[in-house]
This record gives structure tokens, sequence and C-alpha cells, in this order.
């Protein structure tokens, strides 16, 4: 019996609260991110302000490489061409996920098996999709020129890849044929969730389809919307494996998007301070972007 108190009064002393708890098993995780993310970031940031390898033994603070930034047009094309890929790719996204996530949330047969179908394409890597969409769009032996030639919508090869005009438009393509069922999970989750009653009520009311999209869909739907988009934006900014693999960033500077400027400057031109100077400007933009999606998670 004593022995039983004794356990008692022990446990007692060590019990935590449900925070303490909480804060116990997030710790390896924040430790981990602190040590993967948090020793690079602050090396990069330090780095971009004055070159933390060098000869000297005094560290001079700058703002040289930052003042290069404003300076290089080769920065502001890739910063344009970044803005095209993202608002290309997160509005297809967009527009084609809803779209599919209302064929997929309405009675269907076969229900299942299409939504597990519309997934496949998000689960091949980037490299391999980069790889595949490569091969078709090859001007000798792809099946994209096969097709529109036998169609006879074009008399000769198209070279998708090798024309600056048509390269970031492919790519693009490419890309959204990979991402929109990221999407399409999230808006069709808040679909389901939308009550049934609402559109039986506007029914009775003789609301049309259109209307019941526009005055029930839409607002039930307005914060996965931007929790998806701000999601989109960030891992559309960050894409580097597709693009990298397709075009290496060509034809010229056709479509060099940040994060492969970035990459070059780092591991080509061996420009690290300058390099980042530019990884910490994308960060910051990165960061202003999931704000939104930050108080969405916070107020819940």
């Amino acid at each position: 019996m004593l022995i039983k108190l004794l356990r008692r009064d022990h446990c007692s002393k060590v019990r935590l609260s449900q925070a303490e708890q909480g804060y116990l098993f997030i710790l390896p995780c924040l430790l981990m991110l602190l040590l993967v993310l948090g020793f690079p970031a602050t090396v990069a940031v330090l780095n971009s302000f004055a070159p933390l390898w060098s000869k000297g033994s005094s560290w001079n603070f700058t703002l040289e490489n930052y003042e290069r930034l404003t300076r290089d047009p080769i920065f502001w094309n890739s910063l344009g061409k970044t803005f095209y890929f993202v608002g290309g790719t997160v509005a297809l996204h967009l527009l084609i996920g809803l779209a599919v996530a209302m064929a997929l949330n309405a009675e269907i047969r076969a229900r299942r098996f299409l939504r597990a179908v519309t997934i496949l394409p998000w689960t091949v890597p980037d490299v391999i999709s980069g790889l595949i969409w490569s091969f078709m769009y090859n001007p000798l032996s792809g099946i994209i020129n096969d097709v529109l030639m036998k169609m006879g919508l074009i008399r000769s090869p198209i070279e998708w890849l090798a024309d600056p005009q048509l390269a970031m438009p492919s790519i693009i393509f490419s890309d959204v044929w990979r991402g929109y069922p990221f999407v399409m999970l999230i808006l069709l989750a808040g679909l389901q969730a939308i009550p049934k009653e609402q559109y039986e009520a506007a029914r009775v009311d003789g609301a049309s389809p259109l209307q019941e999209f526009w005055h029930i869909t839409l607002p039930n739907l307005k914060q996965m919307i931007v929790i998806a988009v701000a999601l989109d934006i960030i891992w559309q900014t960050r894409r580097f494996g597709l693009v990298y693999v397709m075009t290496q960033g060509g034809p010229g500077h056709a479509t060099e998007i940040l994060s492969i400027l970035v990459y070059k400057q780092y591991f080509k031109y061996f420009n690290f301070e300058y390099a980042s100077a530019m990884a910490v400007v994308m960060a910051i933009f990165l960061l202003l972007v999931s704000l939104p999606y930050i108080r969405i998670i916070v107020r819940r």
C-alpha cells in the first residue's frame, strides 16, 4: 500500500500539462528544423552581406550584393520569368483543380476510382515528369508533334523547348499536368464540408446551378482557396527539378526562373555571396506570400 502511494506521489510531481506535453512532443522536430533549416538560412543571410570565408581577418558588412541585384538585367529577367511561371501555373492549377474537384464531388459512377486516377500525376517526381515531357516534346520522335501533324494542325515539327516564345508555355503546360491534383484535393475536401441543406434550399427557391456556385460554393470555399493558392505559390516559386531537366533555364534565359538562377550562381559560377543575396530576396517573397496562410492557421 505504501509503495502505491509513493508511486502516485511521484507521478503527480512529474505530470505535465497538456500544453507542456505538446511542446515536448514537437521539441525534436523544432531542433531538427533549427539544424537543417535555421543554420543554413543564417549562414546564407550573413554571407549575402559579407563573405564568411574571406582570407582577411575582419568581417566587413556591405550591401554591395543587393545593390548589384538592382542593376543586374539577368536577375530582373529571372524575376519576371518567375512571376510568369508562378502566375500561369497557379492560375491553371486553381481553375482545373476546382473543375475536377466539382466533377468528383458529384454523384457519379466510379467516383472513388476516378479520384485515385486524378491523383496519380501528383505522385510522379519532378525529374521523372520533366524527362517524360521532354521526350513528348522532342521535335523528331515526340508524340505531341506526331499527333498534331496527323491531325493536320501543323505541317512541320515544332521545336517546343528550343523556341524562346514556346519554351515557357510548354513548361507551364507540363507543370499543370503534375500540379493540379494538389489544389484539387484541398478544394475537394472543402466541397465535401459544405452542408447539402444549403443546396437543397437554393433549389427550392429556384436557383440555377450558376447561382448555386456563385452564392454557395465560392463563399464556402473562400478559405480553402486562399490556403491552396498560398501553398501553391510557395511551391511553384521553389520549383526547380522540372524546369531544369527540361531546359536548364534556356534557350538563352527564356525559362530561367529564380531558383535556377540561384543554383547556377552557386554551383556553376561560384558567386556564393551574390547567390545568397538572391536566395534572401526569394525567401522574403515567400514569407510575404505565406502570411495569409499563417493568419488563417493562427485564427483556427
